[in-house]
């Protein structure tokens, strides 16, 4: 039988093991414990100034690349849209700070910019969409037939496109008559507003995602909506570019669902570094490859297969005896 004195026996060794313990960790091993600490909180000391000393100095080497090509933007688009007429869309969220970059280096090669469409939060509501989907059946003209399983934003783009762009040049810069009224039924509805002229039909569209991702549980339709924006644009006029940051081409951004769309994904380009000084430049670049029936992804994110088009090989001068004759 094991008594009382064996248990008093134990539980004393205990304690007593555990004096000893505590009297060992807060003397013996004292000292190269906290030294150790001490070396391991230096070193990453170290480490966390060496980073925030690299990324100060990427950070002023991205500022300068972007204020060189800021400075000479006006030369390196010069004359790359002429005669084309460019209309801006933006979606619901995007940066209105792009706006006037956008617009200048539009202009600057050679383009008219004829405003823009900016597409409200209600456009992409919802519980706004079976409204969306009458408005543009009302407004459609008598004979219209959408394509089967059409959404309701893919009959909008069809209108909103219907009476902002067109593929025929000669009808550039006027209005469509068979669209009449369908910007002023859209803006009545607050489903958008309008800045510029932009019932003055342009031949291309660039649409501006939004500056983050939508969010909650109506995210996905809020941005297959936009997709089917740029994709009706571009399915009627001579080129659209959707354009946005990485956060766009990053996953639940329109940039990145517009890539997994089969057919607009081969039609749309984009463009996903449009708060850059290059990137806004290589957007008229993809805009002028469209011009040729081209499209791709461009800039830095996923899903992008080169930071700007291919530069088109300059055709041959003639030689100085060929022009002699």
């Amino acid at each position: 039988m094991i008594d009382f004195r064996y248990h008093l026996v134990s539980i004393v060794a205990i304690f007593l093991a555990l004096t000893v313990g505590i009297v060992l960790g807060s003397t013996v091993l004292e000292g190269p414990l906290f030294k150790s600490a001490e070396e391991m909180t230096a070193s990453l000391r170290q480490t966390n100034q060496d980073y925030r000393s690299k990324i100060t100095e990427l950070q002023t080497r991205e500022e300068g690349n972007n204020s060189f090509v800021f400075s000479h933007a006006p030369e390196l688009v010069r004359g790359q849209l002429s005669g084309e007429r460019v209309v801006l869309v933006e979606a619901p969220g995007a940066s209105a700070s792009l706006r006037d970059p956008i617009e200048r280096l539009v202009t600057g090669a050679g383009a008219s910019y004829v405003g823009r469409v900016s597409l409200t939060e209600k456009f992409t509501a919802a519980d706004q969409a079976a409204v969306v989907d009458q408005l543009a059946s009302t407004l459609a003209p008598i004979g219209t037939k959408f394509p089967d399983g059409a959404s309701p934003y893919d009959k909008a783009a069809a209108m909103l496109a219907s009476a902002i762009v067109t593929g025929d040049r000669t009808q550039a810069g006027r209005p469509n008559p068979v669209a009449a009224g369908v910007l002023d039924a859209f803006q009545a509805g607050d489903f958008l507003t309008v800045s510029g002229t932009p019932a003055q039909r342009a031949t291309m569209a660039i649409v501006l995602a939004p500056a983050q991702p939508y969010e909650g549980e109506d995210a996905e339709k809020q941005t297959a909506a936009v997709v089917s924006v740029a994709a009706g644009l571009d399915s009627v006029d001579l080129g659209t570019v959707l354009a946005g940051t990485t956060t766009a081409s990053a996953a639940g951004g329109a940039i990145s669902v517009l890539h997994d769309t089969g057919e607009a994904a081969s039609n749309v380009s984009t463009v996903d570094t449009v708060d850059f000084a290059a990137g806004r430049i290589v957007v008229v670049y993809a805009l002028r490859e469209q011009l040729t029936g081209r499209s791709g992804a461009y800039g830095v994110g996923s899903g992008s297969t080169a930071f700007e088009p291919a530069v088109p090989s300059p055709s041959p001068s003639p030689s100085p005896a060929s022009t002699r004759g």
